[in-house]
């Protein structure tokens, strides 16, 4: 028998189960850790882009009035027709987030970002 499973003691019809050792144990072998790949020069920071279509490790939740879901669905639509290809919410938020985040990084507080924020400020 396997390491970790053990034999049954009884007569009971439960099946040997591995132990959580054994269903655990890391099957990973052990290297050496690379070299650090050398650092190149002070460069300028990358530019924000939208991520497109891949796994994304973080998750947010924003939450958005009836009237901005509504033209976010047909903001989706129209590009879906534009391009002729599917495109979910999230790839238009992403995008839209890049572009705001590049505005910021060039014009700071010049940016589309800061007015629309201080013109949300205001309306309170």
């Amino acid at each position: 028998m396997p390491d970790g499973v053990k034999k049954p003691t009884g007569t009971g019809r439960r099946p040997a189960m591995p132990g959580a050792d054994e269903l655990f144990r890391s099957t990973a072998k052990s290297a050496p850790d690379p070299a650090p790949a050398p650092q190149p020069e002070a460069a300028e920071p990358a530019k924000p882009a939208a991520s497109g279509r891949v796994k994304h490790d973080e998750k947010i939740t924003v939450y958005v009035t009836a009237e901005e879901l509504l033209a976010l669905e047909q903001t989706r639509l129209a590009v879906r027709s534009a391009v002729g290809r599917n495109v979910d919410r999230g790839r238009i938020v992403r995008a839209a987030l890049a572009a705001a985040l590049e505005d910021f990084e060039a014009n700071g507080t010049d940016s589309d970002l800061v007015r629309r924020i201080d013109g949300a400020a205001d309306q309170r």
